[in-house]
């Protein structure tokens, strides 16, 4: 990540820094007051681009600012330190909260913004190192990685529960529903939007010729130019509509959203919304769907929509049934869940199952090992991936035991990684890869993949953990005869008897 400048990164790294010392603590909040600043300077170079197009086209150029010319970052940037920070709290937050037009991007994400850096000084230092970005010169590699990096603070800084999924399970995940171009895709809990923009990327990496890709050492993509869609409106589609994201923390949609921004996504629709309440009613609109919502708690009784057949509080089981409802009829989906969704015995957990056996096409539970997600949470966890409709006839199995990453603490880059072999053979050959609990021959000998039918998983209510089908090879060990083991006893004794009469004798002649 941000190989293609290494003096980018040491200022974003600068930013955070200035923040944290300056006493903004929570990285939630730094990072949101962090994305304000980009996003204003943003604002007016996107706008200055625009006017400059508009004089190529001799067509006439709107301005956002239009008779507000005093909330260009060029303007007040170079204000002194406390009449800047009096001006952008004052007058510019104010202009953003009011900008024009319900379909403006600008707008949608800044009605709830405030201005909440607490020193003059500060403010100052963070102006300066933005400015020092050289935004506007950045393709929109380098501004997305620069916005990708900054985000790693939540996984670096484990404050108030705040952390996003690992990037690495993102992309397998997205590289297993393989989205399409003119597909529509949704997270309903996006958070920072990792999985909308990654499903971005990946559109665009098939849909751009191999000789103008560029790859990093993380195998992440670059040069994505997507020359390939020859259809423009499939292109303005991808940049406009194909992404849908829903979360109900407010300061997460504006992250969210600057994110996809950052990626080159021209509008992106993130939305507030409590997407498991009464006030949310989508259903059958999605191709795709990819998320890690939340599953620690339950939400309020009173408040879950109506539409749920299960009965339930525990959001990871509502969560599951609110992706099926709202994926058209042969949608794909990738979850991931704790395991407990896997075996739990109780009626809501085997009725979820049961939609998924039943009335999907459930193609694959991968089990992934409990450092995935250190170190803020050791909890054992999933990925389902299923489609909707079709017919479940077996289900492919993966006991993930690596993923590049030590499981510790530390979560330290390692050579152990079983992720490139799961992407492989879900694209190649499935069958070939695994063991089928139904051929005898193989019965006893454990792989880390299997594929198991579709009767035996019906037969063990519905249970989708690894454990309750994977064979284990034991080694066959072979003991000695009882007699024979005794006689090697007494002979042991008797030696010993031996060693110790001579050692007597040694001593007493000493």
């Amino acid at each position: 990540m941000l190989t293609t400048s290494s003096t980018i990164k040491q200022k974003v790294d600068s930013l955070w820094d200035k923040f944290w010392s300056g006493g903004i603590s929570n990285p939630l909040t730094a990072i949101e007051q962090m994305s304000y600043l980009i996003f204003l300077k943003r604002l007016e170079d996107n706008d200055n681009a625009a006017a400059a197009t508009a004089k190529r086209r001799n067509t006439k150029h709107n301005s956002i600012f239009a008779n507000n010319n005093e909330c260009r970052w060029s303007y007040w940037s170079q204000l002194p330190g406390e009449e800047m920070m009096r001006h952008v709290r004052d007058k510019v937050f104010e202009f953003l909260r009011n900008l024009g037009g319900e379909t403006s991007t600008f707008t949608q994400h800044m009605q709830d913004a405030y201005f909440i850096i607490p020193k003059a000084s500060l403010l100052q230092e963070a102006v300066k190192i933005v400015d020092d970005l050289h935004l506007s010169e950045q393709n929109v590699d380098v501004q997305g990685d620069m916005y990708e990096y900054l985000l790693m603070q939540l996984s670096t800084s484990g404050k108030n529960g705040q952390f996003r999924t690992p990037r690495h399970i993102i992309r397998m995940m997205v590289k297993l529903v393989d989205p399409k171009i003119g597909e529509r895709i949704c997270d309903p809990a996006c958070g920072t939007s990792g999985f909308l923009f990654n499903a971005y990327q990946h559109i665009l990496e098939n849909n751009t010729s191999p000789e103008v890709l560029d790859y990093d050492e993380e195998g992440i993509p670059h040069h994505l130019i997507g020359d390939k869609i020859a259809d423009k409106k499939l292109f303005t589609f991808l940049k406009t509509h194909a992404l849908t994201g829903y979360d109900f923390d407010s300061t997460m949609t504006r992250i969210g959203a600057m994110n996809l921004m950052l990626h080159g996504i021209d509008n992106p629709k993130i939305l507030y919304t409590d997407t498991l309440s009464k006030q949310f009613n989508e259903k059958e609109v999605y191709d795709v769907i990819l998320a890690n919502p939340p599953f620690k708690g339950s939400i309020d009784a009173s408040d879950v929509n109506g539409r749920f057949k299960i009965k339930t509080k525990k959001t990871e089981l509502l969560f599951v049934e609110l992706i099926y409802d709202l994926l058209v009829m042969g949608g794909r989906a990738a979850v991931i869940v704790p395991d407990g969704v896997l075996f739990g015995t109780s009626n809501a957990h085997i009725d979820l199952r049961k939609i998924l056996i039943d009335k999907c096409k459930l193609e694959g539970i991968i089990s992934m090992p409990s450092g995935v997600f250190k170190p803020y949470a050791g909890v054992s966890t999933a990925v389902i991936v299923f489609q909707k409709g079709g017919i479940t006839d077996e289900v492919w199995f993966y006991d993930m035991q690596a993923d590049g990453f030590s499981l510790d603490d530390k979560r330290n880059r390692t050579d152990a990684n079983d992720i490139p072999d799961i992407v492989k053979h879900w694209n190649v050959g499935r069958s070939e890869a695994s063991t089928n609990i139904k051929d005898e021959a193989n019965a006893s000998s454990y792989k880390k993949a299997i594929l198991v039918d579709v009767n035996d998983i019906k037969e063990n209510k519905y249970d989708l953990s690894i454990s309750r089908y994977k064979k284990i090879e034991y080694e066959e060990v072979e003991y000695e005869k009882p007699e024979t083991i005794m006689e090697k006893v007494l002979s042991l004794e008797k030696d010993i008897a031996r060693d110790i009469s001579d050692i007597k004798k040694f001593l007493s002649k000493n």
